[in-house]
């Protein structure tokens, strides 16, 4: 069922705690923890509790834990005292996606070009 945890989702399983991660924030609907492949100083994922593959479906689906997902980025962005910063949701194998789970890659600390690469 759509936005049920799924056995085979590594994000599911950090959000469940059967896999450690550096946890930023909590609430009752999204988790925040450092990429461990972070592409700026401040490299932070939000992710929504509930399984969506993606920020469109969460979107369609859900929309008051889509904006969840971009409230927490902001307060963590300013806990972090990022004064500018990027938030990101990749859709697709194509354009570097690789957990199939809606997630917002907050990203910060160095300057950033446009349009990203």
């Amino acid at each position: 069922m759509p936005g049920d945890p799924q056995a085979d989702c590594l994000f599911c399983k950090i959000a469940a705690g059967q896999i450690p991660a550096t946890i930023v924030r909590e609430t009752q609907t999204t988790v925040a923890f450092r990429d461990i492949n972070p592409q700026a100083p401040t490299h932070i994922l939000v992710i929504p509790k509930a399984h969506y593959t993606n920020a469109a479906e969460l979107a369609t689906a859900e929309p008051a834990i889509a904006a969840d997902v971009l409230r927490e980025a902001g307060e963590i962005a300013a806990e972090e005292k990022l004064d500018s910063y990027r938030i990101v949701f990749n859709t697709g194998a194509g354009v570097g996606q690789t957990v199939f789970h809606a997630h917002a890659h907050l990203m910060g600390g160095r300057g950033m070009t446009w349009p990203p690469g």
